[in-house]
Parts: C-alpha cells; sequence; structure tokens
C-alpha cells in the first residue's frame, strides 16, 4: 500500500484548522489507522503535526513576512501545505530544504492544485533562502508582541498571563508548552504488585522513571505504543498525568466510602480513587454524554474494578435522590484548558472571552450541584486543569463565601516540595514551566 506520509499530515491539519478537531483526536485517529506503518513514519506524522499546530502563529508570521498572498487569503489545502513546509524548513534538521519544498510542490499538485504549485514552489524557496532575515517584534518595544510570535501563542494570553504572573514566568509557561513532554502513567494498585509491574515495563524493554509529586506516578518512555503494553492491556498501568493524579491524593478515600465524580471522563481521577478504596465502597463516574461514558467503561473493564460505576448525568443539574449521599465528591470541571497546551496545543488558538464567561457560569453551576451531594461533614475536591485566577481561585472564594464549606489544608496529602502559603490555606496551583507537570488547580473543601 502506497502511503505518503507528508499526505497523511496534511489531512490531519485540514482536520484540525478546518474543521474544528482536537489535535491529539485527529492525530491518535491516523496513528490507529496506519498502525502498520513504521515507527519512524508514525513518529515522523505526530512530530510534523504536533509541531505546525504548536507554531502555527509564528509559521504564519513568516509565510506572510515574504509571499504577497497573506495566509489568511490562502485555500485551506494550499496554507496547510505550506505551514507544515516552513516547519521543515524552520525546526526538522534532518530534511533537507529541497526536499521540504520539492514534497510540498507535489502535494498541491496531489490535491488537484497543479495551477499553484509555482506558488508554492516559490513561497518555500524564498523563506528557505530568506530565513535569517526575517525581522520579528522588538522585544523592547513590543514584549507582548514578541513572546506571542516567539512563543506561537496569541498575544490577548499573553498579556493576561504577564499582568497576573509577571513577564518572566509568563515566558517560562509557555515556552514549556514547546518542550517535549514524556507520557506519566499511575501504576494500578488494586490485584496487582506495583514493583511487578515496574520490572515488567522494564523486560518490555521501556524507559522507567519515577516521577514528581504523585505517589504511583512514572514517566515512561521508549516503547512503540501503549497498547503494545502488556502492562497496559492487563490494566496494571493508566495514563494519567501527575497533577491529575493528585487530585485523589488530596481526596484521601477510604474503603467503604460513597463517591461522586460529576465530570469524570476519561475517568483518571473516579478510577484512581476506587483503585485507593481497594475494592470496597463504591464510585459512580458520571459524564454528559454516552460517547465518554463509554470512555470510562472501556478504562474501568481495562482495570478490572468492581466498585465503580459510569452513568450518563447532567453535572449542572441538580439529582434530588443523590442529596447529600456521598462522603467525598470530585468535581474536575470543563474549563479553558490552558494548563493542557502542551499536550493540546489547538486550544490556544480557541480562546476567546465569551466562551470564558459561559464557562465561568458553567463552573458555578456544577459547583452548586455538586455542593447538594455531599454530606455533612463530607469533602469536595474543586479541580480545573488551567492557570488562570478567574477559573480557579475566584470560583472556590465565591462558592465558600455563598455554600456552607470551608478550605481544608493539602499539606498532610502533599509532598513537602509543594507545600507553599496556599496549600496550607487549602488549595494548589500548578504552572507549567515551573513545575514537572500540566497547569492545574485544585482545592480540597469540607462541608460544615
Amino acid at each position: 500500500m502506497d502511503v505518503n506520509i507528508r499526505e497523511l499530515a496534511l489531512n490531519i491539519l485540514l482536520e484540525i484548522n478546518r474543521d474544528g478537531e482536537h489535535s491529539h483526536i485527529a492525530v491518535g485517529n491516523t496513528l490507529a489507522k496506519y498502525q502498520f506503518l513504521p515507527k519512524s513514519d508514525r513518529a515522523f506524522i505526530t512530530r510534523l503535526c504536533e509541531g505546525t499546530v504548536e507554531y502555527r502563529m509564528q509559521l504564519d508570521y513568516i509565510i506572510d513576512w515574504v509571499s504577497s498572498v497573506k495566509v489568511k487569503k490562502m485555500k485551506p489545502v494550499i496554507r496547510e501545505i505550506l505551514r507544515l513546509s516552513v516547519y521543515q524548513l524552520k525546526y526538522m534538521d534532518n530534511v533537507p530544504d529541497s526536499a521540504a519544498v520539492n514534497e510540498a510542490v507535489k502535494l498541491a499538485q496531489r490535491k488537484g492544485f497543479r495551477n499553484l504549485k509555482n506558488f508554492v514552489n516559490g513561497v518555500l524557496r524564498n523563506v528557505a533562502r530568506r530565513m535569517n532575515e526575517i525581522t520579528y517584534p522588538d522585544r523592547e518595544g513590543n514584549p507582548s508582541g514578541y513572546l506571542s510570535i516567539r512563543y506561537s501563542i496569541p498575544e490577548a494570553l499573553v498579556k493576561s498571563w504577564c499582568e497576573e504572573f509577571g513577564e518572566s514566568i509568563c515566558e517560562q509557561i509557555i515556552s514549556s508548552f514547546l518542550n517535549q513532554r514524556p507520557a506519566t502513567v499511575r501504576l494500578c494498585r488494586t490485584g496487582h504488585d506495583p514493583e511487578q509491574t515496574l520490572q515488567e515495563l522494564k523486560g518490555q524493554g521501556v524507559e522507567v522513571k519515577k516521577a514528581p509529586y504523585a505517589v504511583d506516578a512514572y514517566e515512561i518512555s521508549r516503547y512503540d505504543y501503549l497498547g503494545g503494553l502488556a502492562a497496559f492491556r492487563e490494566g496494571k498501568i493508566q495514563v494519567q498525568d501527575v497533577s491529575s493524579m493528585l487530585v485523589a491524593q488530596v481526596a484521601a478515600p477510604v474503603p467503604g466510602m460513597q463517591v461522586l465524580d460529576v465530570c469524570a471522563a476519561p475517568g483518571g481521577k473516579s478510577l484512581h480513587v476506587a483503585d485507593l478504596m481497594n475494592g470496597q465502597g463504591m464510585v459512580e463516574a458520571r459524564d454528559l454524554t454516552e460517547y465518554k461514558v463509554n470512555l470510562i467503561r472501556d478504562n474501568i473493564e481495562r482495570l478490572g474494578l468492581v466498585n465503580i460505576r459510569a452513568r450518563v448525568r447532567d453535572a449542572s443539574l441538580i439529582y434530588e435522590e443523590d442529596m447529600e449521599s456521598a462522603d467525598l465528591v470530585l468535581a474536575d470541571v470543563p474549563c479553558s484548558g490552558y494548563g493542557v497546551i502542551g499536550k493540546k496545543p489547538d486550544i490556544k488558538y480557541r480562546s476567546n472571552q465569551e466562551q470564558q464567561e459561559s464557562l465561568l457560569e458553567l463552573q458555578r453551576e456544577i459547583l452548586k450541584a455538586a455542593a447538594s451531594y455531599v454530606k455533612k461533614g463530607g469533602v469536595l475536591i474543586y479541580s480545573t486543569c488551567t492557570i488562570g485566577k478567574a477559573e480557579n481561585l475566584d470560583q472556590v472564594l465565591w462558592f465558600t463565601e455563598h455554600l456552607p464549606f470551608q478550605m481544608e489544608s493539602l499539606n498532610p496529602y502533599l509532598s513537602p516540595e509543594l507545600h507553599t502559603e496556599t496549600t496550607a490555606q487549602g488549595y494548589l496551583q500548578l504552572l507549567p514551566g515551573i513545575h514537572a507537570c500540566d497547569g492545574f488547580f485544585l482545592a480540597r473543601l469540607r462541608k460544615k
């Protein structure tokens, strides 16, 4: 079967930028479909697609700098061909410039744009020749414009984070989004010996390294793909970021508890809580759609846990029959997701103020509903995978002001390296580039 790997990459980019698919899903679906390709080809597709999406604003700036037709005016196919080719010219040293240009011209012809092959050729030769002449925004005169193009992130986000965290921390955050991130897994305990799982992984040639902050967290590398690992297929490991593992750690569930996770998909936190409860009690993992709930069910089945079930429920609605029924409620609410831009780079281009306002409203609706399920004296954990105050601390302060809950110190549950003034108060804000994990917020709240 003749497969053109650049054409596969082009189709993925069109799915993301033209059709609105999330980058990790578009890449993952294609790799699953073409699992038979050599590992080097799959790695090339992944690097090319992720890199082109990550650096999209910078690539567009470069194209606009040399081209008389601006990126916004181009046909989607030509625009994506130029983007992925400029990425190769600037960032993929193992691809000769001539190959990047020639393959782009062939790709334009393959896609039915024979009449534009000279345009594609001209723009790319120009970029290759003049790459070092391109002038970028001046850091002194226009710091937010400079950071925006340098790290390919919308200027509105740069300005808001410079204001909130200062320019130096803002730069650490946005530069970290462009770094390679190892896969992190949690070792499952129910029915398994974590030490034995580690030995099994090493026996399969996987490189395993202890990850910070969370008890059972490990970084894994040097494996072909996840489904090829026996430990994954047999439910001995669960892919999960360290930041997300801290939710169950801070929740500190005990066997026999009744637990509700109101926004659970794909189920990492619920599964972790059920695992810590050692097969006893019950965790109900809820999400809004059958599709998402089925993702949770797949994971429950693979991990073989008996004390967890999944069902379709709307987290913003209050279900009377569940009032004050749970010892522990997890509310990992829908959010802007800016803490995981490193893994899902297209998130940064989707930001807008209107969406932000409606998110804040939805978060409060979910919090009010979640609060009603907590027994008196029970615990609610609020979390998001984002980094701004508005969706995090401000929401918790609003919550404790309007509902009978108070924050509780996180220090008894966290490793000492994460202890700060705020964790003693009851909340933790993790920042990418500052902490060795995704950006994440969590707070522990006790019902009075």
